[in-house]
C-alpha cells in the first residue's frame, strides 16, 4: 500500500512537471502571455472553489486553465507577437489555437477532459464563440469558467496596445457581457463575491 502511494505520488509530480514544461515552453515564444497562463490557472481555481467544485473536478479545471493557450505554440511568431492590430487573417491563425492546444493535449488518454476544456474556452455563452459556437451548457463548465478567468486577466494586464484596465471597469465589462459571453451563473457568483475577486486580481 505504501508503495503503491509513493507511486502514485511520483506520477503526480511528473505530470506537474510536464505541464510546467509545456506552459515554459509556450510563454518562451509568446512574450506578452508570460505569467498569464499560471494567474488564469490561479483565478480559476479559486473561482471553482466559489462557485462550489471540488476534488478532481478543481483539479482538472486548474491544469487545463494552465495549459488554455499552448496551442499558441502552432501559431507563427509574427502573428503571436504583432504590436499592433490583427489583419483578418492573422486573426484567423489566432483562432485556431484551440484546436491545436487539443490536437497536442488528446494524444494522452489522461488529459482527455483536459483537452476538450482546452478545445471550447473561446466559445461563448450565446453561441458566437469559437471554433465549434457551442451555446450555453453544451459548453464544459471548465471551459466557462476558464473563459471568465482569461478575460479578466487579460482586461487587467498591460498589452502593447493598452493599459491594464482597472478592477471596477473590468468588471463593468464582465457584468455586460453576462448571458451574452459568459455563464450567468459564474458571474453571479462574481457579483457576490467582489471583493475576494479584487483581493485576487491585487495579487498581481
Amino acid at each position: 500500500m505504501i508503495s503503491e502511494v509513493l507511486f502514485r505520488t511520483k506520477e503526480k509530480t511528473i505530470y506537474h512537471d510536464i505541464i510546467e514544461s509545456l506552459v515554459t515552453a509556450l510563454e518562451a515564444k509568446d512574450i506578452y502571455t508570460s505569467g498569464h497562463s499560471e494567474r488564469v490557472a490561479f483565478l480559476s481555481y479559486e473561482l471553482s472553489k466559489k462557485i462550489g467544485l471540488k476534488g478532481v473536478d478543481i483539479e482538472n479545471i486548474h491544469i487545463a486553465a494552465h495549459l488554455h493557450d499552448i496551442g499558441k505554440i502552432g501559431v507563427p511568431d509574427k502573428v503571436l507577437n504583432k504590436q499592433g492590430k490583427l489583419l483578418p487573417y492573422e486573426w484567423e491563425y489566432i483562432k485556431m489555437h484551440p484546436k491545436i492546444g487539443y490536437n497536442i493535449l488528446s494524444k494522452s488518454k489522461k488529459l482527455k477532459h483536459i483537452a476538450k476544456m482546452v478545445l471550447y474556452h473561446h466559445e461563448r455563452w450565446d453561441g458566437k464563440g469559437y471554433p465549434n459556437g457551442l451555446i450555453r451548457t453544451d459548453i464544459p463548465l471548465g471551459a466557462r469558467i476558464i473563459a471568465i478567468c482569461d478575460s479578466i486577466d487579460a482586461m487587467t494586464s498591460n498589452r502593447p496596445y493598452r493599459k491594464a484596465m482597472d478592477f471596477q471597469i473590468c468588471m463593468k465589462e464582465v457584468l455586460i457581457n453576462k448571458a451574452i459571453m459568459f455563464d450567468p451563473y459564474i458571474i453571479e457568483c462574481i457579483e457576490d463575491n467582489l471583493n475576494f475577486m479584487r483581493q485576487i486580481i491585487n495579487l498581481k
